[in-house]
């Protein structure tokens, strides 16, 4: 049985999400540790995780541009070269004791980030419109294997070139983006033609300023915001608790799992019960990882409340991107997602920042009170744009 285009995709960008997910949620257990084991200010432990997302920021518009000219595979291509290098500067950083270089090799490997964040849209950009939900959901369900492979990959090298800790996984993070690359070899979408890559559409101004578009950016950034404000500040918290590394490395792994294994129904979820509503439950979700985390310091509170922070940024997130597909043209969509992205990842890039310092000097308990707001702006967003969209329905 031959599958149709928009399946073959599908399945070659989960591939490659699982293998950049699980990339990340490596940079996310061992970041912070790495810095801490290599920086004289601890309070800078949790910079090189930062740094990942301000790669991911700095490159989200060239990388959406770029796509647009030269097409997606070309593109990624080159997001998997950068970030081969940057696994390969990072482990060298570690080899040598140099913080501000492994931070640099973070950096790199963000820059990566910022052209794999597009595997959601490059999917939905061919699929037939009654399989873009689930075309952006099923991609991301291909983080599913990161939940198992990040935190086991870890385990198995963290300490597997001898003296040197965490030189092992940062080699093992090389093999990643060479993976992808061989997957990518099977991707199947058309060049741009020449009349979409030379035309503009309609003023990026006058799209930005519609409430749909507004209220998807919103979303998009509390929900992935928060999610990285809370889940970079976990293993150095659980460390400070007296937990191990193996501990951090569970409740991060349901974590991830929490994301991405939702995506499988999401996409059906959406089409049932709307996307507003589901993008309204992710609030509640991420409302209530915060109440958890408040509620205790043991090892279950962590395990919960970071299991209903992945399940959040799901609904969240997935919800977004599909809110965000309603409010552009083909044209359009280059300037558009990056427009998104840039916002999302700047939000991302500003709590991961944030994150350290803010669990440094105030505590745990400080970075569930920092996100709260956040959580509950977006939720009444969502709900006053449901409001304007019932009350505009017998006039449509």
């Amino acid at each position: 049985m031959t599958l149709s285009r928009d399946r073959r995709n599908v399945l070659v960008l989960a591939a490659c999400q699982g293998l950049f997910t699980t990339g990340q949620s490596m940079l996310i257990i061992l970041g912070g540790l790495v810095g801490a084991t290599l920086a004289i200010d601890k309070a800078l432990a949790t910079l090189p995780v930062s740094m990942v997302v301000v790669g991911t920021l700095v490159a989200t518009v060239p990388a959406s541009l770029l796509m647009k000219r030269v097409g997606r595979r070309p593109g990624f291509l080159l997001g998997a070269a950068i970030g081969l290098a940057g696994a390969l500067t990072a482990a060298f950083a570690i080899y040598i004791g140099a913080f501000w270089l492994f931070s640099f090799g973070c950096f790199l490997m963000g820059l990566n980030g910022g052209f794999g964040q597009y595997f959601r849209f490059a999917a939905a950009d061919v699929a037939a419109p009654e399989f873009k939900s689930r075309a952006i959901s099923l991609v991301l369900a291909g983080g599913v294997a990161a939940a198992v492979a990040g935190p086991e990959l870890v385990k198995l090298t963290v300490d597997a070139l001898g003296p040197v800790p965490f030189l092992g996984a940062y080699v093992a993070l090389a093999v990643l983006p060479i993976l992808s690359a061989i997957f990518l070899a099977f991707l199947d979408i058309p060049l741009p033609s020449a009349a979409e890559a030379s035309e503009g559409g309609r003023p990026l101004l006058s799209i930005v300023r519609r409430p749909t578009f507004m209220v998807a950016v919103l979303g998009g950034m509390v929900g992935y915001g928060v999610m990285s404000l809370v889940m970079t500040a976990t293993p150095l918290a659980m460390i400070g608790c007296g937990f191990g590394v193996p501990d951090a490395a569970l409740v991060i792994q349901w974590h991830v799992l929490a994301m991405f294994a939702p995506s499988f129904v999401t996409g059906s979820i959406i089409q049932r019960f709307g996307v507003l509503n589901v993008m309204l439950a992710g609030t509640g979700l991420l409302a209530a990882c915060v109440g958890v985390a408040l509620a205790g310091l043991d090892i279950a509170h962590f395990w919960i409340a970071l299991f209903a922070l992945g399940l959040g940024w799901n609904f969240t997130f997935v919800g977004a991107s599909t809110l965000l597909t309603e409010t552009y043209r083909p044209a359009e969509r280059a300037h558009v997602q990056a427009a998104n992205d840039f916002l999302v990842f700047g939000s991302v890039a500003t709590a991961s920042l944030s994150s350290g310092a803010v669990l440094h000097f105030f505590g745990w308990n400080a970075v569930q009170i920092f996100a709260l707001p956040f959580v509950i702006i977006a939720a009444l967003a969502i709900l006053w744009l449901k409001r304007a969209r019932r009350l505009a329905a017998p006039a449509g």
